[in-house]
């Protein structure tokens, strides 16, 4: 086992219900045998922007012990809180204060953006860490990629509702955000049903569609996602008949926000994040505007989004999060750096993190999706794992 005296855990992009969990379980696993354990905050901004010296930087790093961390997993979000912060495109306007001017012209890689790779490299020396549990989605975990590049040891831990990231089957935050969903639809039907008309629910998925066809499956209802582009006419077609054949005069359809019909365009708005994300116009608006406009149809636009990522974790999302950071300790005390945790073919494990250049795992539409009926496929599940596959990694 190679001795570690200090070790650090971060949260980055995105909050979701269980990053709490895998914090207090890094924390009791690795301290009883000896480790200090930092938290870093606000993600990777706290590595850029913390200030070197012999104490530690309260606003960015915090010991983690046994004590401060026994009742955090009894609520969502993080304590840690996060950011979105891509060390390596650092945007002039968002440099740390006072940071010396003359070290910036070798760090430049653009008009305006940065790369604080050295920075944080420095930083973790300095703070005497010798290896980072780096919790995220594609972006957090991407920079992960490039400190693991650099020789540095990094463990990822995937969590996002969007369940995109390559190289597991499984995201911290995707089984509540499915709850939380299907309790809302489930409590919306009655409105629908009350004043008769087609409901359009949207739901996160910039770039893949896990979330809306989940939640469809477990709501019996029609979705569209960004893998797959719609006849918007078919679908206004399908959701007006399943309206007349309700005895109670309503349908609805899942919208993820990456979705787009043929021949749409749903534009994006809004200055570009560290890792080039543009806010993307409201699908689920623009969705409901055009069922009325061709159907004649009353709608009702309701937005799950943030929802579905506030509060504790259901008790499956607290399950996996608190073995992902048992298996994570397991890959630490043995010296395998560079991987990322996971389910794989139903079962806990790891992999080298993902390529960033690969971008998101999608939804393999010809196993799981009829794009005829909007819906997932139900039947063929004989020998398949619990949630997915990872054929199309």
């Amino acid at each position: 086992m190679t001795q570690l005296k200090r070790i650090a855990i971060l949260t980055g992009g995105g909050d979701v219900p269980g990053l709490n969990n895998v914090i207090k379980s890094v924390v009791y696993e690795t301290s009883q045998t000896g480790y200090e354990v930092l938290g870093i905050r606000r993600g990777w901004e706290g590595l850029t922007h913390m200030k070197p010296g012999r104490d530690l930087d309260p606003e960015y790093v915090r010991v983690l012990d046994r004590m401060n961390t026994r009742g955090i997993d009894r609520t969502g979000g993080t304590v840690l809180h996060t950011s979105r912060t891509n060390p390596s495109r650092m945007k002039k306007k968002g440099l740390p204060r006072d940071f010396p001017a003359d070290r910036l012209p070798a760090m430049q890689t653009g008009p305006e953006s940065y790369d604080f790779t050295p920075v944080v490299l420095e930083n973790l020396q300095a703070l005497g860490v010798e290896a980072l549990f780096a919790i995220g989605g594609d972006d957090t975990l991407s920079f992960a990629k490039t400190l693991d590049s650099k020789g540095f040891h990094v463990i990822g831990i995937p969590k996002t509702m969007d369940n995109d990231v390559r190289g597991t089957e499984y995201c911290i935050g995707f089984s509540t955000a499915i709850t939380r969903a299907k309790d809302m639809i489930t409590r919306q039907r009655t409105t629908l049903g009350s004043h008769e008309r087609i409901g359009v629910f949207r739901i996160f998925g910039r770039d893949a569609g896990f979330t809306a066809l989940f939640t469809a499956y477990v709501t019996s209802g029609r979705c569209v996602i960004p893998e797959a582009e719609f006849d918007i006419g078919q679908l206004v077609d399908v959701l007006a008949d399943d309206k007349r054949k309700n005895p109670s005069r309503y349908s609805f359809v899942i919208a993820s926000e990456g979705a787009m019909w043929k021949g749409g365009s749903v534009s994006e708005y809004g200055e570009a994040d560290a890792f080039g994300h543009r806010k993307k116009v409201d699908v689920g608006q623009a969705l409901s505007d055009e069922i009325k406009r061709r159907a004649g149809e009353e709608t009702i636009n309701s937005d799950l989004t943030y929802d579905l990522r506030s509060g504790e974790p259901d008790s499956f999302d607290h399950m996996i999060a608190i073995t992902f950071a048992g298996v994570a300790v397991d890959l630490f005390r043995q010296g395998k750096f560079g991987q990322l945790v996971g389910i794989r073919d139903g079962k806990y494990s790891y992999c080298p993190l993902p390529d960033p250049k690969l971008g998101p795992r999608k939804v393999d539409i010809q196993k799981l999706y009829n794009t005829e009926r909007f819906r997932p496929h139900y039947l063929g599940k004989i020998g398949v794992p619990f949630m997915l596959t990872l054929e199309n990694d």
